[in-house]
């Protein structure tokens, strides 16, 4: 199954990229904020998020390289560090030019996460949608 992976970078602000495993690259997108619970009250959060979907307004960037799914560390020419939030298994329900349809199974978080390019906007726009699944 193909991986994903979610890391906090901190340059040149804080933000956090989302990656997919596509082929040999890995697709990625730009987010405001993360899309999982990260501090010590984990389950805690969890389970207020359990029925809540989480949007975002989130921004394409260009392919990454494999070696992301597994760093953590300082980025090449300057450009800060990133450290793993969460990383796990996703199963591709449809995939399209302008939308990825995905269910992923992480560390800390699972749930049905599409993406879709927004309609009228730069093509590097989308929408990130999150369900997560509450686990016991």
């Amino acid at each position: 199954m193909p991986r994903f992976v979610l890391l906090e970078h901190d340059h040149p602000t804080l933000h956090w990229d989302f990656m997919l495993e596509s082929g040999k690259t890995l697709k990625t997108w730009r987010l405001p904020e993360p899309f999982v619970a990260m501090n010590g009250h984990l389950e805690q959060e969890l389970h207020q998020f359990a029925e809540t979907e989480i949007k975002l307004t989130v921004f394409q960037l260009p392919d990454h390289r494999m070696q992301y799914l597994d760093y953590e560390g300082p980025v090449s020419g300057n450009r800060g560090c990133v450290k793993r939030i969460d990383q796990g298994m996703y199963i591709l329900l449809s995939q399209s030019e302008n939308s990825w349809e995905v269910r992923i199974e992480g560390e800390k978080s699972s749930g049905f996460l599409s993406l879709t390019r927004k309609k009228n906007s730069s093509s590097e726009e989308w929408i990130l949608l999150f369900l997560p699944e509450l686990r016991e």
